[in-house]
């Protein structure tokens, strides 16, 4: 019988917690408002948890905001549809990487932590552009 390693086991466990680690949490959501984790849409609510990967999309009449563990904050416009496709950060250095992608629509956003942790640690991608992000509050717009 082979027996693990009580270190291995624990990184195990925490490499697995992070994969489907909370980044955000949603504060509010108005109208057609869905979290797209996979193939599953869940309509958003307060408190629900957000995780990398996730798509926001909001419909005709739709909203919602975010908090994100390093006190980034979002909100959603209408007919809007953003991908959070990157999230890491480490609470106790303060340091991470943070990458969204704006298909369509707006995003509102209020830097947090990860922006001011070195350069070009939270990017913003349009089908146009990249934003590199250092620590600030702007309005990202995407026509359909």
């Amino acid at each position: 019988m082979v027996r693990g390693s009580p270190l291995l086991t624990l990184l195990a466990g925490l490499l697995a917690t992070s994969a489907h680690a909370e980044i955000a949490r949603v504060k509010s959501a108005s109208g057609i408002a869905v979290v797209q984790r996979g193939a599953a849409r869940i309509p958003a609510a307060t408190g629900q948890e957000l995780q990398a990967g996730d798509y926001l999309e909001t419909g005709k009449t739709g909203r919602n905001s975010l908090t994100f563990v390093d006190n980034t904050r979002f909100a959603v416009g209408p007919n809007s549809r953003i991908a959070v496709s990157k999230f890491e950060y480490d609470r106790t250095r303060q340091q991470g990487s943070f990458i969204t992608r704006v298909d369509r629509g707006s995003l509102a956003v209020v830097s947090g932590k990860i922006a001011k942790s070195g350069r070009d640690a939270m990017q913003v991608r349009t089908p146009n552009s990249l934003l590199g992000v250092r620590g600030t509050r702007f309005i990202v717009e995407v026509p359909k």
